[in-house]
């Protein structure tokens, strides 16, 4: 009898409106725009727009996805697009390590704190690359070269200044004790066909932006800077892979350097939020088009999010405030 009346009475609640149903989790409800903070072709813009494909073809949100890029200022208008954004949960912005070298090199007033982290989606490769018909075969015919070239004659190509690329060129030049000329692209598309036709002697370009000319035979790879070989075995160009690719480390190039694929959204975003993009970009991560994409890129998959993923983003930050003081990049006070 106690429970019939306590069926009752639960029954009469709801009928009356005293129990409300459970609230839906948060979607999107308008078109959700991918910010990269970069130009077109490199490997963010790459990325992002392999999100929004498979997104679209597999009619993962209610909603669309635009990819826009916001390149000015190093990336800093993208940055920055987001931080005054706080509070909408239809802004995302895909990273590189200009999120922690463009406010130390322009003094923009905005930092990854602004922002509400969602997932690391891979940390991406650099590889010297030299143009296929240059005399330099191995990376120590490319080394003696330029120790004794005159200082200044050869040039590295590479995607903004007092970034990345050109943080790899100082610590190159330090090793190898000769100044080279770095010169910056808005992107790494643009770098890669820069040294196709042959503008410059070497880029130190990600393994996505410079795969299709190493497959069309333009471009030769002459180290990784990681601590190991990759293990991507599929060929690319002939009989030679990923995996066949020596580390610089070991063709006397002393030096790692690995860089963020992680994507953020506004500040204020709340765990409902949050939560719907973790799902979705693990969603992503299960599709082919994504597996393909990691093949052709050689990828370090490491995925995190959550306090984890802050964490790493904060010792990177302090990494990167380190190694642009030592190449004299920071921004006068």
């Amino acid at each position: 009898m106690t429970r019939i009346k306590s069926l009752l009475s639960i029954a009469a609640a709801l009928l009356s409106g005293w129990i409300a149903p459970a609230a839906a989790a948060w979607q999107p409800t308008r078109t959700v725009e991918f910010i990269v903070p970069a130009g077109t072709g490199g490997g963010a813009d790459q990325m992002a727009r392999v999100i929004q494909g498979i997104v679209t073809k597999h009619a993962l949100m209610p909603t669309a996805m635009v990819v826009i890029n916001k390149s000015g200022g190093a990336g800093g208008e993208g940055f920055l697009d987001i931080k005054t954004s706080r509070g909408n949960p239809h802004k995302l912005v895909i990273t590189l390590s200009n999120l922690f070298t463009t406010p130390l090199a322009t003094g923009i007033p905005v930092s990854w704190k602004d922002m509400t982290p969602v997932a690391m989606m891979a940390l991406d490769e650099f590889v010297l690359w030299v143009n296929a018909e240059s005399p330099y075969k191995t990376t120590a015919d490319y080394i003696a070269a330029v120790k004794a070239a005159p200082a200044g004659q050869m040039k590295m190509g590479g995607t903004g200044s007092k970034q990345e690329d050109q943080i790899i060129t100082v610590a190159i030049e330090k090793i190898v004790g000769k100044k080279m000329t770095y010169v910056p692209f808005r992107g790494g598309g643009e770098v890669a066909v820069q040294l196709v036709g042959n503008h410059v002697d070497s880029t130190v370009n990600n393994p996505i932006e410079a795969v299709a000319q190493w497959r069309a035979g333009k471009l030769r790879p002459l180290c990784v800077f990681d601590r190991v070989a990759l293990p991507v075995t599929d060929k690319i160009a002939g009989d030679q892979g990923w995996s066949d690719i020596p580390t610089c480390k070991s063709q006397g190039l002393d030096m790692e350097y690995l860089m963020l694929r992680g994507v953020f959204m506004p500040a204020g975003a709340t765990k409902d939020q949050v939560q719907y993009y973790v799902d979705l970009l693990q969603k992503v991560r299960e599709t082919p088009e994504w597996r393909q994409l990691m093949r052709d890129g050689a990828f370090n998959q490491t995925f995190m999010t959550g306090a984890e993923y802050a964490a790493w983003v904060e010792t990177e930050e302090k990494r990167h405030r380190q190694l642009m003081q030592e190449a004299g990049f920071m921004a006068a006070n």
